[in-house]
């Protein structure tokens, strides 16, 4: 059975610009997130960035673990994830914290994303160490093995050469005892992600929407499971799709102004989205038979117009 995500408004892709005042903006960010959680999505999702793409400008970009936990809190029934949470910027073991606290605040609603991170321009920005990626994947994994250690036993040690923890004490490790948080690794490098993903990941991020790339990236972990001894089946395959629900054609630009708002033009969503029912059901067709089982859509115009969160869920209802 598929399933369904959706994106909140949080400022990384430029889609709260045209709220000037930030209360406001995190108030729109808030109302979406009760949108979803009265409908039928099963989850809601931010991004871990501090400036916008696609080049950094002077808007607002609100921080990602400190609004999962206000959607945690401000929901009661979605699920709340990070796509994905960039490693650099976190220990291991705080992440480890955070995430354990924050599934205990959403009752056991939290999906935690982790990525080994990629923004290169905003790493330095705040301070952060950037580095070639063959260190960074290895900062990377060892991150993982910690956050598994810290979800999974009782006074772990790990001496590694980035990171080492000394039997911390992770009290609660999730909303229950006896419950791991899900871990959702993001990202389809072959050699380091993928192997992650099949040693550790309750469900993995990969393709981008494309059919090809998912198949690709599905072969290759398939591949690690294999030799790991374990089953794919068990691991949620999640791919992004940029959408809008208004198809392209006489009156679009119209039809879509207030959703673009200052920030869009009608021909950059061309390039970009699946515009309208029909483009969105044959992009999300072509997703699950290439085998992705978790769809989660970035929606712009959330924050501007009421009526477009609806118009999705009408388009993923029949499945």
């Amino acid at each position: 059975m598929t399933k369904f995500g959706v994106f909140v408004p949080q400022g990384w892709r430029q889609d709260l610009v045209d709220v000037p005042d930030p209360a406001e903006a995190f108030d729109a960010m808030v109302r979406v997130a009760k949108e979803a959680d009265a409908g039928t999505w099963d989850s809601i999702w931010v991004y871990d960035h501090f400036h916008t793409v696609p080049e950094p400008t002077e808007n607002v970009v609100f921080e990602c673990w400190t609004s999962t936990a206000a959607l945690a809190r401000e929901t009661s029934r979605v699920n709340v994830g990070q796509m994905v949470g960039c490693n650099g910027y976190r220990q291991p073991s705080l992440y480890a914290k955070t995430a354990s606290t924050v599934d205990a605040m959403s009752h056991g609603r939290l999906y935690a994303g982790i990525g080994a991170g990629w923004y290169e321009h905003e790493w330095k920005a705040y301070g952060y160490e950037w580095t070639d990626i063959p260190p960074r994947m290895r900062a990377f994994r060892e991150a993982v093995e910690i956050i598994h250690a810290m979800w999974t036993e009782d006074a772990p040690t790990y001496e590694g050469k980035h990171y080492h923890i000394d039997k911390p004490i992770n009290l609660p490790k999730s909303a229950a005892p006896g419950r791991k948080v899900p871990l959702w690794i993001g990202g389809g490098g072959e050699k380091v992600t993928l192997k992650l993903v099949a040693q550790y990941a309750d469900a993995c991020n990969i393709g981008a929407g494309k059919p090809d790339l998912i198949r690709q990236k599905l072969g290759v972990l398939k591949g690690h499971c294999d030799k790991l001894g374990r089953d794919l089946g068990d691991i949620t395959v999640s791919t992004n799709i940029m959408a809008f629900p208004t198809a392209d054609g006489d009156g679009f630009e119209a039809a879509s102004a207030k959703a673009r708002g200052s920030r869009w033009s009608a021909d950059e969503w061309r390039e970009t989205m699946a515009l309208g029912a029909d483009a969105i059901k044959q992009r999300t067709e072509a997703a699950v038979e290439a085998g992705a089982d978790y769809i989660i859509y970035y929606v712009p115009g959330l924050a501007y117009d009421d009526e477009i969160l609806p118009a999705m869920q009408d388009i993923i209802s029949g499945y």
